[in-house]
């Protein structure tokens, strides 16, 4: 592998071939570019997040054969006062649909004829503290969130003419009428705007933050710009990439799956030009020739990253043997990024680097011994050189063979206090807790769910199909705790056997007690057709609305996690064992992440619930968070441990350990702060789910390049001492 290697730098990175490889490149992303979309083009806007054979999902397919509603999807308006709505709010929320019947909206496809009710009966629909009074519009389900879009921007200036822009933009404390619009139609264009918004603040905020940490961590210009060039050009290539794959229909991309996939590229991208920059610096301290010490650290680096590389493109496409769509989203295009990363640091930043040699690190230069003393003989005074081994690197490595038992006790102890947070952790899936308290839609979802009796929000459909026998669930469904009321049963239109049961809960429909009665309502449903004798009664009944989805989704990402979370295990234990040929090293090399992952989830949670307020973490987080620090740290303990391997073979081991620490530790160090730091940018984001998911990541990262890597890791390696190598190497060498 170090041969080839070392023939792949001259290929790509000699004084002839340098400007050809960044032609190369060039030219590859001109020609895909026009050729192919560009992901942004192809995302989808499709909230359908659970897999066709859920119970949720067959309930809602039943509903619309069986129990059609032909209205269309509908745009809720919230009309609130504090202290009751008065005789002008009822006038002007008849006026506004006068006017919408006359002129409609595009794509507008039904409303009630409230401008025809009498000002009594309306003021009757509003609320039981009169304060808010809830209105719909519906559209046409096939509109787009660009369509649907256009229609709320024109109904927001129909509520303007009639009244005054503050309704819909002043806080709900402050006096007077508020509009709100939310419901599925207001939701998703809230949601569309804010993405829209929040992809540019992203990428500016990344790419600012890489920069800064990169001049502070290297004090080159030029090396800090030369990563982000080697990002960009690995960007271009995989906007279209994916872009194609997405509009071919062999993937399906959402605005988040983009988002993360870009902090994730700038990230663990700039981390494996770090590995090979590190690497060339130290060669260009021993060797003049600026092409062959490029060449040496591609051989000597490029196999790490190119391990690094694969461990995580392997662990990110184990995301797609989820069932939850949300997951199943990232393992392409996160898997893609980083495998297009790896050949652009391995191509591209060598090329780059051979344009520049000494003078990216400039105004630290390296140069070897023999030239520092030419150039000091000519100036008369010493030549500064950047020292590549800061005082943390050789304390740890002094720390780790001279204390190991102590670093063992002390790192388990504080990493373990924290993985006992773990169980405690409370968790939600409900979509619009995510997104931000201020964002209008979840204002009007609010204001309903105070005004109005808690269970109205979302009920819950039961669809039975009784096989053409006798059936009456009422009594059964309403003897339940929180069930508040039961409809009657309302008979399927070409199917009579089909029935439908509306259950109204006397509690939020979103709270988890009303997700654990749908296991409740279904076993109730279930019992009364057995005892009306009806075969397979499990098979006949299904369970629909907002709080079975929730259900639904506990369920099934539950159920990825324990498939998932095994599979990514075994993936980088045999890809660790290839490598390494070591099954010692495998074992406490995965332990030592897997506590790390856990640590960083308890951390995450008392930042999250004590220090944020937020009453439960996004459900989704601690999969998400798993695969993405397992994976990622693999890259830093391969990074370390080939060094120490490497040396283990020239000298004694407590040395071998120290050095491999000491010279890992400042490029690991500035790795970890980079990805850590991009990862911390998720906070920009408008959906707590992004902004939960930075937070635990970069704790993750944090506590793995600092605690984990530089001191636990080598700690155990020291106390194992010539076993950790076993069986692959057992040195003769003490």
């Amino acid at each position: 592998m170090h041969n080839w290697l070392s023939q792949w730098g001259k290929i790509v990175a000699s004084s002839k071939s340098r400007w050809i490889t960044v032609l190369v490149w060039v030219a590859v992303i001109a020609v895909i570019s026009i050729v192919w979309p560009q992901v942004n083009d192809e995302e989808s806007g499709s909230n359908n997040l659970l897999p066709e054979d859920a119970m949720s999902v067959e309930a809602s397919k039943i509903m619309e054969e069986q129990f059609p509603n032909d209205s269309g999807v509908p745009l809720l308006l919230v009309w609130y006062r504090d202290g009751g709505l008065v005789e002008r709010d009822f006038e002007i929320v008849q006026a506004l649909y006068e006017d919408l019947a006359k002129q409609p909206l595009g794509y507008q496809s039904l409303i009630p004829r409230f401008d025809q009710m009498p000002m009594q009966a309306l003021a009757q629909a509003a609320s039981g503290d009169s304060e808010a009074l809830t209105t719909p519009v519906f559209f046409n389900e096939a509109a787009t969130a660009d369509e649907l879009q256009q229609s709320l921007e024109t109904l927001k200036e129909k509520v303007v003419t009639l009244t005054k822009p503050e309704v819909l933009e002043n806080d709900l404390e402050v006096e007077g009428l508020h509009v709100r619009f939310t419901g599925p139609v207001g939701i998703q264009t809230d949601a569309t705007e804010l993405f829209s918004q929040a992809d540019l603040t992203l990428l500016f905020a990344t790419v600012l933050l890489v920069l800064v940490l990169l001049i502070v961590l290297y004090r080159s210009p030029i090396l800090a710009i030369v990563p982000l060039v080697g990002v960009g050009f690995a960007y271009g290539l995989i906007s279209p990439l994916l872009g194609f794959m997405a509009g071919n229909g062999w993937i399906v991309v959402d605005a988040q799956a983009i988002s993360i996939m870009t902090v994730l590229l700038f990230g663990a991208g700039t981390d494996y030009c770090l590995f090979l920059v590190s690497r060339y610096r130290d060669e260009l301290q021993l060797e003049v020739n600026k092409y062959k010490a490029l060449q040496l650290a591609i051989a000597n680096s490029g196999s790490a990253i190119m391990m690094s590389a694969l461990t995580t493109v392997l662990g990110l496409l184990t995301l797609s043997l989820a069932q939850y769509a949300s997951y199943d989203r990232f393992a392409v295009p996160f898997s893609l990024a980083i495998f297009v990363m790896a050949i652009a640091v391995l191509t591209l930043l060598p090329a780059m680097l051979a344009l520049f040699g000494r003078v990216a690190f400039f105004p630290f230069i390296p140069r070897t011994p023999e030239m520092l003393e030419q150039l000091q003989d000519k100036r008369g005074r010493r030549v500064r050189q950047l020292k590549q081994r800061t005082r943390f690197s050789k304390a740890a490595g002094r720390l780790v063979t001279e204390r190991p038992w102590q670093i063992i006790v002390i790192s388990l102890i504080f990493l373990g206090g924290l993985a006992f947070v773990v169980p405690r952790i409370d968790y939600t899936y409900g979509v619009l807790q995510s997104f931000p308290d201020d964002m209008p839609s979840r204002e009007g979802f609010t204001i309903i769910s105070e005004h109005y009796p808690p269970g109205e929000i979302a009920p819950v459909n039961i669809v039975v199909d009784t096989d053409g026998k006798e059936l009456n669930l009422q009594k059964d469904l309403i003897s339940l705790p929180i069930v508040e009321s039961v409809s009657d049963a309302k008979q399927g239109e070409s199917n009579r056997y089909y029935l439908e049961y509306t259950v109204t809960f006397g509690v939020d429909p979103y709270s988890s007690d009303a997700v654990e009665q749908i296991e409740n309502l279904k076993i109730a449903a279930i019992n009364g057709l057995e005892n009306a004798g009806i075969s397979n009664a499990n098979e006949r009944v299904w369970i629909g609305g907002e709080t079975a989805t929730l259900y639904d989704t506990e369920n099934i990402t539950r159920s990825d996690q324990n498939i998932i979370i095994p599979v990514v295990l075994l993936i980088i234990a045999l890809l660790l064992l290839v490598y390494l040929k070591s099954v010692v090293a495998m074992v406490y090399l995965l332990l030592t992440v897997v506590i790390s992952f856990l640590s960083a989830l308890g951390l995450g949670w008392l930042i999250i619930h004590y220090g944020m307020g937020a009453p439960a973490m996004q459900g989704l987080i601690p999969l998400y968070a798993f695969v993405f620090l397992v994976a990622l740290g693999e890259d830093y303990n391969i990074f370390m441990i080939s060094s120490i391997w490497n040396k283990r073979k020239r000298m004694s081991m407590k040395q071998a350990i120290a050095e491999g620490v000491g010279e890992t530790s400042s490029v690991i160090s500035s790795a970890g702060l980079i990805l850590a730091g991009t990862f911390s940018v998720l906070a920009v984001m408008p959906m707590q789910v992004l902004v939960q998911f930075g937070i635990v990541t970069a704790i993750g990262v944090i506590l793995d390049t600092f605690i984990v890597r530089p001191l636990l890791v080598p700690a155990i390696t020291t106390v194992l001492g010539r076993f950790a190598f076993w069986p692959g190497a057992l040195w003769k060498k003490k």
